[in-house]
Order: C-alpha cells, then sequence, then structure tokens
C-alpha cells in the first residue's frame, strides 16, 4: 500500500451524476454550463452542445463561421492556478502533432480569467461508447485500431525538434479518447490533458543531447501524468520516468479491453487475450504486452511496432455476431423510460475483505462520498489482485447501461453463488449488456476467497432530494413527495426472498447513518410483501438523498405497499446524523452457483477464414 498516499492526491475523480447534486448545486452547474455557452454563442459559434465534463473543466462541441466542427475545453475558473494552467500546458503539447489520426490543435485563448482550448472535432464516436454499445468488438476492427494507433506511436517516437529527437508521450490512452469513425473506420486520439516529451526513450535510455540536461535533477523525478490507473501500465502507475512504453501499454490494455468488452486491463488473467477469438499473432503480442514480466512486456511492444504491416495486411471475413450464452438472466422493460443508472455496492467492504488496509486507510475509506463511487475506487485498488480489480470495474460497467436491480454473489469454497435481478430498459442493448454481465460471472469464477459482494442499481433521476439549511434543522419533505414504484407484469404471490442490509446483514462499518427505529419497523413491514428493489438514505450536512428502486410482485398487495412508502416519507424528519444506510431485496428463489474456473479456454480466429468459411457453406 505504499502508493496510496501519493495516488490518493493525484487522481481526481469524474462528477456525480447531476441528478444526484443538491438543488444548489444542480443550479451552479447548469449556470456554468449556460455562461459557457452564451461565450461561444458570442464568439460566433453555433449548435453547441455540451459533450463532457470531468474535474478539471468542460468541453463543448459547435460549429466556427466558416462551417468547420469544433471542440472547446473550457477550464474550471474555481481552481487553482496551477491546475488551470494544465489547460496551457495540453495546447502546447498538441500543438506539438500534426498527424491524421490526430484532431488538430486550433487555438489557446483567454477570456478575462476563461482558459479555452479550441481543437478540431473528430467525427465518430469514442470507442468506450461503441464497446458500450456492441459488446467486445469485432476481431477485424481490433486489428485495425492496433494498427492505426500503432503507427501513431511510432510517429511520436520519431518526433524531432531542432534536430533533436523529442519522443512524444500521450499518457492516457484508453477506449474512451480514441473517437471511431464508423464511416471511414478510422481513428481519433483525443485528450491530451496527460501528455509529455519523453524523458527516457523505448531502451530506457535518457532523452537529450547536451550535458546540462543530462545533468538536470528532473531526470530524477518523473515529469508523467498518471492518466486512467484502469489503463496505464506499472511503470507508469509506480512513477517511472515517461517513456514512449507508456503509451504502448495503454494501446495494449485498450485493445485487451475493446476485444473482451471490457473498461480495464486487469482481467486478463481470467479472461485471457487468447480466448477473445482474435488472429493468434495479435492475442500472443497482447499476452506478452499485459504480462507481469517487465522484459516480455517489451517485447511484446517491440514487435507490435514492427510488425504493423503484418497485422495491416491480415485477411478477415465478414464481421459475424457473437455467439454466447447468458449465465444469468436479464429482464427487458416493457417501459421507455429515460435511465440514468447509478450504482451502489458493498465495495468498500469488499476491498476491506480483500486488501490489508492500514487503520487510517481505513478511516479514509469510510468517509468518501459514495455516490463518486467510480473514480474514488481507483485510488483503493493498489492493495488488490488483478482479478479482483477487474471485478470492481466490471461491476462498475453494468452501470453505464440503463437498468435497474441488484446483484449479490458470495463466494465458498465449492464455488460462487449468484442472486440477481437485472431490469434493462434498451433491447437494443441487450447483447451487449448480458456480455458484460457475463464477464463479472467469469471474473468472480476465479476468485477464491471467502466474501460477499452486493450491488444495487437505481435511476439516478427518481433520487429524492430535501434540503435544510444547517444540521441542527430536521428534514422536512415537500407535502407532494412520493417514493415512486412500477408495477411487475406479471403479478406474483410467492416469496422466497430475505431482507438484506444494502452492504451486509446487520451493522456495517460503512453504513454510518443510523435509521430510527420507526423507519426500520416500516421496511420490515415493506419486506413482508413480494417485491423487489432498494431504497438507500444518504445524509449530508444540508442535503437528504433517497435513492430508490421498487417493483411490486404482489398486485393485490398495492394499496397496502403504497400506504407504507407514504408512512417512510412521513418518517423523514426523524433521521438524525450523517452518513449512508439503506437496503435491498432481491428474488431469492433463482440462484444461480457455478463453480470455480480459473480462465477461460483459448478461442482463436481461423488462420484461413475464407476456407473456414466455403466449409461451413459446404455443410449448409
Amino acid at each position: 500500500m505504499t502508493q496510496l498516499k501519493g495516488l490518493k492526491h493525484f487522481y481526481i475523480p469524474d462528477e456525480q451524476s447531476i441528478y444526484l447534486l443538491s438543488h444548489a448545486d444542480a443550479k451552479k452547474l447548469k449556470d456554468w454550463v449556460n455562461l459557457c455557452i452564451s461565450q461561444l454563442h458570442n464568439l460566433g459559434y453555433r449548435q453547441i452542445e455540451l459533450l463532457g465534463k470531468g474535474a478539471f473543466g468542460f468541453a463543448f462541441a459547435g460549429i466556427a463561421p466558416d462551417g468547420e466542427e469544433r471542440v472547446f475545453k473550457f477550464s474550471r475558473i474555481t481552481l487553482p492556478q496551477h491546475v488551470q494552467d494544465r489547460l496551457e500546458e495540453e495546447a502546447f503539447m498538441l500543438s506539438h502533432v500534426n498527424h491524421q489520426y490526430v484532431p488538430r490543435f486550433i487555438e489557446y485563448q483567454q477570456i478575462r480569467k476563461q482558459s479555452i482550448l479550441v481543437m478540431a472535432r473528430a467525427p465518430g464516436n469514442d470507442l468506450e461508447k461503441v464497446s458500450l454499445q456492441r459488446g467486445p468488438l469485432a476481431p477485424r476492427i481490433v486489428v485495425k485500431i492496433a494498427v492505426q494507433v500503432g503507427e501513431l506511436l511510432a510517429g511520436f517516437r520519431q518526433y524531432s525538434e531542432n534536430g533533436e529527437i523529442k519522443p512524444i508521450v500521450h499518457g492516457d490512452i484508453k477506449p474512451s479518447n480514441l473517437v471511431w469513425d464508423h464511416e471511414t473506420e478510422t481513428v481519433s486520439l483525443i485528450d491530451w490533458g496527460s501528455s509529455v516529451f519523453a524523458q527516457t526513450d523505448t531502451n530506457g535510455q535518457y532523452v537529450g543531447n547536451n550535458v546540462m540536461d543530462l545533468m538536470s535533477g528532473e531526470l530524477h523525478q518523473t515529469n508523467a501524468r498518471l492518466g486512467d490507473v484502469y489503463f496505464i501500465g506499472e511503470e507508469q502507475l509506480n512513477g517511472a520516468l515517461s517513456s514512449p512504453r507508456f503509451d504502448e501499454q495503454g494501446l495494449a490494455s485498450t485493445l485487451y479491453a475493446l476485444a473482451s468488452g471490457q473498461s480495464c486491463r486487469y482481467g486478463s488473467k481470467v479472461i485471457t487475450p487468447s480466448s477473445l477469438g482474435l488472429p493468434k499473432m495479435l492475442a500472443n503480442i497482447l499476452e506478452y504486452m499485459l504480462s507481469d514480466d517487465a522484459a516480455k512486456r517489451r517485447q511484446g511492444g517491440d514487435y507490435l511496432i514492427n510488425h504493423l504491416h503484418v497485422l495491416k495486411n491480415m485477411v478477415f471475413t465478414q464481421d459475424k455476431d457473437f455467439i454466447y450464452t447468458p449465465l444469468i438472466p436479464t429482464w427487458l422493460s416493457s417501459q421507455t423510460t429515460s435511465i440514468e443508472t447509478v450504482v451502489y455496492s458493498s465495495r468498500k467492504s469488499y476491498l476491506r475483505q480483500q486488501a490489508v488496509l492500514g487503520s487510517q486507510d481505513v478511516q479514509d475509506l469510510r468517509y468518501i462520498d459514495d455516490a463518486q463511487f467510480d473514480r474514488y475506487y481507483k485510488n483503493y485498488l493498489q492493495g488488490m489482485g488483478d482479478t479482483e480489480k477487474a471485478f470492481v470495474s466490471a461491476i462498475s460497467r453494468l452501470g453505464k447501461y440503463p437498468v435497474v436491480g441488484g446483484m449479490a454473489v458470495r463466494w465458498e469454497p465449492e464455488g460462487i453463488y449468484v442472486d440477481s435481478s437485472l431490469n434493462l430498459y434498451d433491447k437494443t442493448l441487450k447483447t451487449a449488456f448480458e456480455l458484460a454481465v457475463n464477464n463479472v460471472i467469469n471474473l468472480a469464477r476465479a476468485i477464491h476467497k471467502p466474501a460477499v459482494f452486493k450491488c444495487c442499481m437505481f435511476n439516478a433521476k427518481n433520487t429524492l432530494h430535501i434540503d435544510r439549511d444547517n444540521e441542527d434543522e430536521k428534514f422536512i419533505p415537500d407535502p407532494r413527495l412520493t417514493i415512486p414504484y412500477e408495477l411487475s407484469r406479471i403479478s406474483a404471490t410467492k416469496d422466497d426472498s430475505r431482507t438484506h442490509s444494502y452492504f451486509e446483514d446487520g451493522d456495517d462499518p460503512d453504513e454510518l447513518l443510523k435509521l430510527p427505529e420507526a423507519i426500520i419497523d416500516t421496511i420490515k413491514q415493506l419486506n413482508a410483501i413480494h417485491h423487489t428493489g432498494c431504497i438507500i438514505f444518504e445524509a449530508l450536512p444540508t442535503h437528504l438523498k433517497i435513492h430508490n428502486y421498487y417493483t411490486l410482485l404482489d398486485h393485490a398487495q398495492e394499496v397496502n405497499f403504497k400506504a407504507l412508502l407514504s408512512t417512510l416519507v412521513e418518517q423523514i424528519p426523524k433521521i438524525k446524523g450523517l452518513g449512508i444506510s439503506g437496503f435491498m431485496k432481491l428474488p431469492y428463489k433463482d440462484t444461480r452457483f457455478f463453480e470455480h474456473k480459473a480462465k477461460l479456454p483459448e478461442k482463436y480466429y481461423p488462420r484461413n477464414p475464407k476456407a473456414v468459411l466455403e466449409e461451413n457453406t459446404q455443410h449448409v
């Protein structure tokens, strides 16, 4: 855990959903976005849209007066100046790159205190979005991405200025930083916020021709930015001097994630590159590049760059649909409700079971704002095994789909037991989602340590908010406030379910909020009625959030169920203290059992796909 302290201060998390913000914070955010849009309008841009927001600022797209599509990055003026300056550093690095696979730098400007970076817009969607829509990408596409980004990295290694070689390191290659144009099947590398000039070359030799450079103290400390810890390699993660090898590792992680339908690199010992149906050559390269052995990683990286021409000339047949069997059921909702999923899980408790944390680290874990679940937990992956990290990431990936419900995984010596209720609100995503769920199960099967993991997924848009001026006041709900619920398609009266604390049965160290007995009694009465779902109370000093998802299974009990939910609302003023507490209920009548399994079997793309195609045609 020696890296924990540095990591914690280095990585800044993504913001939570606007639907989880208090009314005042949501208004501030909307006002700020509107201000940025009005500034762009004043500069003559039109059709402006918000592309995304992060810890450092906002990204917008718009059309310039000359008709060209552009992207604008605004730094947050509330950040310290040295952090705002990173946007200027990003502009400086991007201005040195001139390549067909990189949207060009246009200008960096300041309006009053506001910094804006202007770039050309890459056509298409980022590959994380593409991956979420399609699931694992076709081997042909994965190879194409490998070749294009490989050529880009080969060019970065050769960058020179005034006759001096100065390799460029992007520092954050991952699916969401690669934009894929489906029409032309070309990739664009975006987001240069972690880019630097390399301090060492691919052989580990210092970059720099003059003696003063080599004597500089700067060569004793890295100039690298951290990048996304789900994708960067060991050297970058552990603070090594910056090197083109960093981007090789980012590319290997990205190719593996896209081929397997995951959102990280860590599952490669279980869902191995050789099990993904890739051409054997690329599978072997990825096995080497994702190895624990540093020499093998370098060997794999060199082989990739030196054999891009071989990959480029590979022959493929038409892309085929992925053939699979869902390991646990997913139900499709008949409703067309717009869902913004948030996952709350027993991840902290699970991390405590998996990793040996110091007492201060445990205290730090307890007081993290759970709503920002995804990025924060990356700070605490250091003590875990790779497969556990991959499992945590795979659960997070489920939250990127429009899904509500929950899942409980229990590890026993003989295998794993899985209870679930997964309700998907978009049938076009069913294949991709079920494959993502299969990844969760396959990773869980490779973990042997006895533990329990639970998560519930709810629609952030249904989160109820109650504000107060200070901690001494009660939370008073609006008289019109109600806790929503859905009716199942078919009424079911049998109830084989069990009541569960949101994290673990009984008291849990993460549940800092102690709910009043009156609320506990009402929840017990609710649990006597056949339903599935969750309710989570999150009390902050001036803001209470009630996250919820309920589906009533016994329709005959609707009047009683509705009355109990109304009683819960009436009891909200009794809540005292701060923290989080909640309950989840799953239909336990269909527990699935899976034996432990260390890794998936080998599966490669056929060496002569056309011969296989002809043979299959003859057998039809």
